[in-house]
């Protein structure tokens, strides 16, 4: 549907095939194992020599937030599969952690959200910390969060033997009712949680000091998904739907064993 406030992401970009010369000079980003297709043009041709991939390096990170490692060199993968998951790290001890500013980056503490249950009981965001939290911000109205669903229900599941892993999925710009109704619809199996959204014209989280935030502050489009580790410190940020997040369980299982120090 159209929406003029442009509440939704964009469509996410598919994978592109990737050429023998593409996988030449390839970089990937932590967790996403696919190149833009704008970085890998602009990889095209490039020599492989010290310089090449500092250039290489320059360009996926102007992409991403995310750390990028070498995929290939020339016709060697060398590509570290077993480091790959660890690569959220290293993660802040509790002394770095104090000092943290508040912000959305890497690195810094989330606003701590006031947040209800599904029972109505209120809570927040910082009551959590001593578990890694995957946080999503999303909405029934929005087709790409619709479609991703399935696919976070399956990360939820492959992480249930975790206690010190913990998602909160908070509805925008709608009642919690009308998004807790299309979950029951779609007998989709998750931790949904109260955001306080009253519908489409409230466009403000709460804080747990009583205040608000404006959402788009955290989230710049629908979905958003934050990860933080156990201090509460955002180590992961995505932008709209994310394709496969199964993926995403051995990062999360990573932090969990190694963050909160």
């Amino acid at each position: 549907m159209h929406d003029p406030a442009n509440r939704e992401s964009p469509p996410a970009e598919k994978p592109f095939p990737m050429t023998q010369t593409m996988m030449k000079s390839l970089f990937l980003p932590a967790a996403l194992l696919m190149a833009l297709p704008a970085m890998a043009q602009s990889l095209l041709g490039l020599r492989l020599d010290a310089l090449a991939e500092d250039q290489a390096l320059a360009a996926c990170r102007s992409n991403t937030r995310q750390k990028c490692v070498l995929h290939a060199r020339n016709n060697d993968v060398v590509f570290n599969a077993k480091a790959w998951p660890t690569l959220w790290g290293p993660y802040a001890r509790a002394s770095e952690a104090a000092k943290a500013p508040i912000g959305t980056k890497p690195g810094q503490r989330m606003p701590d959200l006031n947040i209800r249950d599904a029972q109505g009981k209120s809570g927040k965001l910082s009551a959590l910390q001593g578990k890694v939290v995957v946080i999503h911000f999303w909405g029934s109205w929005c087709p790409p969060c619709r479609k991703e669903m399935p696919e976070l229900e399956k990360l939820y599941r492959k992480l249930g033997d975790r206690h010190d892993v913990a998602f909160v999925l908070l509805q925008v710009r709608e009642p919690f009712a009308t998004a807790q109704r299309w979950a029951q619809d779609q007998k989709l199996v998750l931790p949904l949680a109260d955001s306080g959204s009253q519908g489409e014209e409230d466009t403000n989280l709460r804080l747990a000091d009583g205040k608000t935030l404006a959402d788009r502050e955290i989230a710049r489009a629908f979905p958003t998904s934050y990860v933080l580790d156990k201090h509460g410190l955002v180590v992961f940020s995505h932008v709209g739907p994310v394709h496969d997040w199964p993926q995403y369980e051995a990062f999360l299982r990573d932090a969990a064993a190694h963050s909160g120090k």
